[in-house]
């Protein structure tokens, strides 16, 4: 398998919009916290406004260019309203109880779930007029557009991709003569070569969300809508599980996570040198450049089980049900997307994107970790498909898969029954 490192230092703003591209599976504490534009009252605005909600972090040169030649064609003024995350996400339902909505809104994850809940607006129409002038679906990564569809209908386009790959110390894996792993029997073997006293090879997460790329790789579906299942099949969930916990308390090659709302502990541990490689994504990057600058950082694609496979991130644009303006946010979001606006992102913020074409790009394929991430991107998956559908998607992907996961990493706790819990709490949400 291919090994990728960066020859020389990314700049901090393209490390910066690599860590913009975190948001579906990065945890909320690595988003922060903040409050929308001052002045701004949420809806669709006066005659003549598109308003659009959007993530802080993405306040781009590009978009904001595409949007001054929109205004201008369209003779309207974009009024655009910045959210950290958890603030975008309380309020747009609120807007949504009122009915007073925004035209377009930037989200992690939430397409499938407002399309059940009959807030997002149907795009199929504007698919079947205008796909194939802007290459959609056909030059969009498979996984983007299944988290973007529901019932066969499209109800949002992806903007930002990334995903989880392997980060690691060069100059540590080269003195032990190691290569990265490409298999969980090599996490282990080339696991105990890299472990030397107080230095660890490997650190897990104390965020539940980082077990997802094992749980993929070992083919777990978090849900499955047919049989009303939660984190099947069985046996692998199991087998997934047991092999991160044996990795910190059998083969001591991970230490035990520190209990913590913060989910940078294993970033700052290879920073310190203290563990050779960490499972993670483009949001750590640039604590790891600043912290150490000196650190011969490499980017390499995640281990296989059953399969290769990593967590998906990223954001798409849905236009909401009651939104006012919807044929002109349906233009804004072709602009938004086109090639050439990802490629002058790519090229000045770093931040990475859904587009076939764009992973082809010299600007991405010269790049030694943009590239990286783009070849992770072709297998990345959404670990909570068909889970938004269950109306406890917020239950079911977090305080109770919380417990789950940390009883068994951190607290020693048998697989089996803390699986079994967090099944049977699962099955009463679902069934009411």
């Amino acid at each position: 398998m291919p090994e990728y490192g960066s020859t020389e230092p990314l700049s901090r703003r393209r490390l910066m919009g690599l860590a913009g591209g975190a948001a579906a599976a990065v945890p909320l504490s690595a988003c922060g916290s903040g409050a929308p534009e001052a002045g701004g009252a949420g809806g669709s605005g006066g005659s003549g406004t598109v308003s659009v909600y959007w993530n802080a972090g993405h306040d781009y040169a590009a978009y904001r260019k595409v949007i001054a030649a929109f205004e201008k064609e369209h003779g309207v003024r974009v009024r655009m309203q910045k959210y950290q995350w958890p603030d975008m996400r309380t309020r747009i339902l609120a807007d949504f109880a009122s009915g007073n909505v925004p035209d377009l809104l930037e989200n992690t994850s939430w397409v499938q779930e407002f399309a059940l809940s009959g807030n997002a607006l149907n795009l199929q129409k504007y698919v079947e007029r205008d796909g194939a002038d802007i290459g959609y679906p056909d030059d969009w990564q498979d996984a983007t557009i299944k988290r973007n569809t529901h019932e066969g209908d499209t109800y949002g386009i992806q903007l930002h991709q990334t995903c989880s790959l392997l980060l690691y110390n060069k100059r540590m894996f080269r003195e032990a003569n190691v290569r990265p792993p490409t298999t969980w029997d090599e996490v282990v073997s080339v696991g105990k070569e890299l472990t030397r006293g107080d230095v660890h090879a490997l650190a897990l997460n104390q965020d539940y969300t980082y077990a997802w790329p094992w749980l993929l790789q070992n083919g777990v579906r978090h849900y499955d809508p047919k049989t009303k299942d939660l984190l099947i099949p069985r046996s692998a969930t199991l087998e997934a599980l047991q092999f991160q916990a044996d990795l910190v308390h059998k083969h001591k090659i991970s230490p035990v996570p520190v209990p913590s709302t913060d989910y940078s502990g294993p970033q700052k541990l290879l920073s310190a040198e203290r563990v050779a490689m960490i499972v993670s994504g483009p949001w750590d990057l640039e604590p790891i450049r600043a912290s150490s600058p000196e650190l011969e950082l490499g980017v390499a694609q995640v281990p296989r089980k059953e399969k290769q496979s990593t967590i998906l991130a990223g954001s798409s644009l849905l236009i909401p049900a009651k939104a006012k303006n919807p044929d002109l946010a349906w233009d804004l979001i072709k602009r938004l997307t086109q090639l050439s606006t990802e490629i002058a992102v790519t090229k000045k913020e770093g931040m990475l994107m859904p587009r076939k074409s764009w992973a082809k790009d010299p600007v991405v394929q010269n790049d030694p970790v943009a590239n990286a991430f783009a070849e992770g991107l072709t297998y990345a998956e959404d670990a909570y498909e068909d889970l938004y559908l269950t109306g406890h998607y917020g239950e079911l992907s977090g305080e109770l898969f919380k417990v789950l996961y940390q009883g068994v990493i951190m607290e020693r706790k048998p697989v089996e029954e803390a699986y079994e819990k967090y099944v049977d709490a699962g099955r009463k949400l679902i069934e009411g």
